[in-house]
């Protein structure tokens, strides 16, 4: 037998004593609940058991449960339908964007089998979009590599990579299906990425894009637009990609901008940056 939270008072048998006990109550089955999921004993699309046997098993009262799993909805952990019940929702990856990292690496340090599935590989000639990002001449020879990237398994992201092949001729040669681009260009032919500038955008997937990610449209995904550049500031890759939304989330490290002397704080320019895709 278990007492409802409503009914739960503690020594000093005032209201607000009771208030934080309930809000106590109802966290703790918060992060039960999510340490399940993250744990993976609760899998996407897992239906969870009913408020009532999730009563039983916390031995709290509905009430708790109820708010408990509220959260979760929020938090976009739990996702519920109505007259049907209350469901593990994917759950999206964090992604450093203050570090310059490939793909393969990014994710195998979280722990998952990165493959690709390679669609295109060929060299192409720079239009004037190509020549521009990549600081080449109009119609030089360009490394077109166009990926479906997967983890465990799953399509989470399709990348669609420009180099300039003047700078690592041959690489088609390599299987970038298992293959990290990045560390090809490393330790292959000693171009070492390091810097990049990157725009990223939210919009709507192409049915293309829908198809080879699996989405339903409209579906909303990340859109990146990013050059990469090598220490001498020289281009080695245009990379245009989408990835998953609903797969994905950004974080990012921010610090206060003062002036030199710390005595005031300093606004910075706002840069917006007009481009065709």
């Amino acid at each position: 037998m278990f007492l409802h939270v409503d009914e739960i008072w503690n020594s000093t048998g005032t209201p607000m004593a009771r208030e934080q006990h309930a809000k106590t109550l109802y966290q703790t089955v918060v992060e039960a609940i999510r340490q399940q999921v993250e744990s993976g004993n609760l899998i996407m699309d897992q239906k969870l058991p009913s408020e009532s046997a999730l009563s039983k098993i916390h031995a709290v009262g509905r009430n708790t449960v109820r708010r408990a799993i509220h959260e979760l909805v929020n938090d976009g952990v739990l996702r519920t339908v109505p007259g049907v019940g209350t469901f593990v929702v994917n759950q999206r990856l964090d992604k450093s964007a203050d570090y310059l990292l490939g793909f393969t690496h990014e994710m195998q340090l979280r722990g998952k089998d990165v493959s690709s599935r390679v669609l295109e590989a060929k060299i192409i000639a720079a239009d004037p979009l190509l020549s521009r990002r990549l600081q080449i001449q109009l119609g030089a020879e360009v490394v077109f590599l166009y990926r479906v990237r997967l983890m465990d398994g799953e399509p989470t992201a399709i990348e669609r990579a420009y180099l300039p092949h003047q700078l690592c001729p041959g690489i088609l040669e390599y299987d970038f299906s298992t293959t990290s681009l990045y560390e090809t260009l490393s330790t292959i032919y000693r171009r070492m990425p390091d810097h990049a500038e990157q725009i990223i955008e939210a919009g709507i997937a192409t049915p293309e894009v829908s198809t080879l990610l699996g989405l339903t449209p409209p579906a909303v995904v990340l859109m990146f637009h990013r050059e990469t550049r090598l220490a001498s500031g020289q281009v080695i890759e245009y990379v245009d990609s989408e990835l998953r939304g609903d797969r994905f989330r950004f974080y990012t490290n921010l610090q206060l901008h003062t002036s030199a002397a710390g005595a005031a704080f300093q606004m910075l320019p706002l840069q917006l940056e007009a481009d065709v895709y």
